[in-house]
């Protein structure tokens, strides 16, 4: 008899971290994994499953008039208790910290069903900062069955904690399986700007920096004020082009255009496809961001990052000299990018402290333990770290 695991993505970064575990699963003899896309965003949900040939099994229709958390929630959680009541699923898989997530996750609880958390542990201590994820991530992990903790700080964090159950798994993150998947694949640019750029790189043997910026807490001043140090980049060193992916948001696509907008060495495009990204992060001389995901990608490829926030997350990549974070000071940013980019720094290859490129295996082994499908004992290493248990 097979056991269906629902594997729920909203956004980009939850569809690129939930592929690597659907695939882990697709040839199970019990476990059946079927994709639920809750429409959050759309069309960069789909895009981010195509470069692993995957798409979602179910796509829920939530109508939004202007975009609030509140409407969003709203919208999600009577679909997805519709979806749980029609498929009685043996478990729910949400990722991160968004609301597709936050929903799905009360949902499942409400139903009595297991919620295992992808990434789960990932703690600033701020419920400001970054928000609302800390304290979406924080609500989470009080009603997980089981916390798949991405790195050993994570585990901890939760340990601490001690949330119910203490069913805490050191995996290592599931990104950094699907970076190096796609990035073996070596597909070709899709988007036009993308590919230009490319070829204008090839011919000059000029250098990439890539920013992205989008998070909720740096619209208005905050951002003005990267966007302000970015063109300044651009203008101090003659032999970088940025690359920009403008976030859907109008807000924050206005407010990009009229700082950037008409610079000949700033490239803005669509958001790209989640295989464009991986190029384009893999070609990066440097990278300022405020996304989590990038923290966790760049190391794959040696690539240094300006972490475009107060404080982060992902303390395992400032621990390990990946990243450095510069808040959003022109001065301070304009200073580090001076550095990385004088310096020509590049880190080594094969240190990303945030996996080994393995962790859907162990997801899925924790998965197994979960259901009764594997002895209750059975360790998982990454790293030779035993998993914390209860």
């Amino acid at each position: 008899m097979t056991k269906e695991i629902l594997l729920l993505a909203g956004t980009r970064p939850e569809a690129v971290k939930i592929a690597p575990v659907a695939l882990a699963l697709a040839d199970h003899a019990v476990l059946r994994p079927t994709i639920v896309h809750s429409g959050q965003h759309a069309d960069m949900v789909v895009q981010a499953l195509e470069a692993f040939g995957l798409a979602p099994d179910v796509v829920l229709d939530v109508p939004r008039s202007h975009g609030g958390q509140a409407e969003l929630i709203a919208g999600l959680l009577p679909r997805f208790d519709r979806v749980l009541a029609e498929r009685a699923p043996a478990a729910v898989v949400v990722q991160g910290d968004t609301s597709t997530t936050l929903a799905g996750a009360l949902a499942a609880f409400w139903r009595g069903i297991p919620v295992a958390h992808l990434e789960a542990g990932l703690r600033t201590g701020d419920l400001a900062g970054p928000f609302p994820e800390e304290g979406t991530r924080q609500m989470i992990s009080r009603i997980a069955s089981l916390h798949l903790a991405p790195t050993d700080e994570a585990a901890s964090a939760l340990s601490a904690e001690r949330p119910p159950g203490n069913d805490i798994v050191v995996t290592g993150n599931t990104v950094v399986d699907a970076v190096l998947r796609v990035a073996a694949a070596g597909l070709p640019a899709r988007d036009p700007d993308l590919a230009a750029l490319e070829e204008d790189l090839d011919a000059t043997g000029g250098r990439l920096v890539l920013v992205t910026a989008h998070r909720r807490e740096s619209w208005g001043a905050p951002l003005h004020r990267v966007l302000t140090a970015v063109r300044s980049i651009a203008d101090r060193h003659p032999d970088v082009v940025v690359l920009l992916p403008a976030h859907p948001n109008p807000v924050v696509r206005a407010q990009v255009r009229e700082v950037l907008g008409g610079h000949h060495r700033i490239v803005i495009t669509e958001p790209l496809d989640y295989s464009d990204l991986v190029r384009a992060l893999a070609r990066a001389s440097l990278v300022l961001t405020d996304s989590g995901g990038i923290q966790e990608e760049a190391p794959s490829f040696g690539v240094p990052v300006l972490v475009l926030r107060d404080s982060t997350e992902r303390a395992a990549a400032v621990d390990a000299g990946s990243a450095w974070v510069v808040g959003t000071d022109p001065t301070r940013i304009l200073a580090e990018a001076g550095w990385v980019l004088g310096s020509r720094l590049r880190l080594p290859l094969g240190r990303n402290p945030f996996g080994d490129g393995l962790a859907a295996g162990r997801v899925r082994a924790a998965l197994e333990r979960l259901l009764g499908l594997a002895p209750a004992t059975r360790p998982i290493r990454w790293r030779d770290q035993l998993v914390v248990s209860g």
